[in-house]
């Protein structure tokens, strides 16, 4: 991106691993600045759907760009969250099925499925104004973005943390969703987030890293607030101050 835009239209980057926050976080940001909140996972989710109602397998790499051709993704702003479309047909409930989750994980890591989402993505973010979240977004989709953080806890925290979140998926399948398979699955998805070949998770050099592990929720929402206010007025000033011939209005 080589031009600034309008600071009422930011652009926020927010990513981690899996169990860090990022999506309560970009949420909570999205409502506070009036921003749209654009969660790019979902857009793994729903073509890892399309992957799994297909048969093909998460880790045919050809099987998958041949989909990928064919396939449309969106993500819709509401009030109440984003609706994610899938070849137009809405799939937000669906995608949040635990298998779904790690079918996404494994379709990820393949360089044409990144670069895909990736020119998706920034189309979707292009104007600002939004509050992305992802594995790459400060690296990769967005490296000029405004304002970047990285949040992050340690492996036994973000287990515990969705396993706390997973009372549903508990209830309908036990085993899938016990304290032991989720530390497990998390340890595995980090293990492909952090090695693939292509973008692989690491903070952005300039990104502001929190590490969670020993912060509250409300802890972490006030600091990011903080620095976020803080960019935005500064971005007003110098705005403003680089604008000629503009001066208040006579009362």
């Amino acid at each position: 991106m080589s031009e600034r835009r309008p600071i009422l239209a930011p652009i926020i980057a927010i990513d981690g691993p899996a169990g860090a926050g990022k999506s309560t976080v970009a949420k909570h940001l999205a409502a506070h600045f009036g921003l749209l909140n654009l969660e790019t996972g979902a857009m793994y989710r729903a073509f890892a759907l399309k992957a799994l109602r297909s048969g093909i397998e998460p880790d045919d790499a050809s099987a998958l760009e041949s989909l990928a051709a064919s396939t449309a993704v969106a993500l819709e702003p509401t009030p109440n969250g984003n609706r994610v479309l899938l070849d137009g047909a809405d799939v937000t409930g669906e995608i949040r099925d635990p298998e779904v989750t790690q079918a996404a994980s494994r379709v990820s890591v393949h360089p044409a499925i990144r670069s895909w989402m990736v020119d998706l993505q920034r189309q979707l973010g292009q104007s600002g104004g939004v509050v992305m979240e992802g594995r790459d977004i400060g690296t990769v989709v967005f490296p000029d973005a405004d304002l970047k953080f990285f949040l992050d806890a340690s492996p036994e925290a973000r287990s515990q943390r969705r396993y706390e979140q997973s009372g549903a998926a508990v209830v309908a399948a036990p085993d899938a969703g016990s304290p032991e398979a989720v530390a497990k699955e998390l340890r595995e998805r980090d293990e492909r987030d952090r090695n693939r070949a292509q973008s692989p998770l690491r903070p952005a050099p300039d990104a502001v890293v929190i590490d969670s592990t020993s912060l509250s929720l409300d802890q972490v929402l006030a600091r990011i607030e903080v620095l976020v206010t803080e960019r935005l007025a500064i971005s007003r000033t110098t705005t403003a101050q680089s604008v000629p011939g503009e001066f208040p209005s006579a009362p």
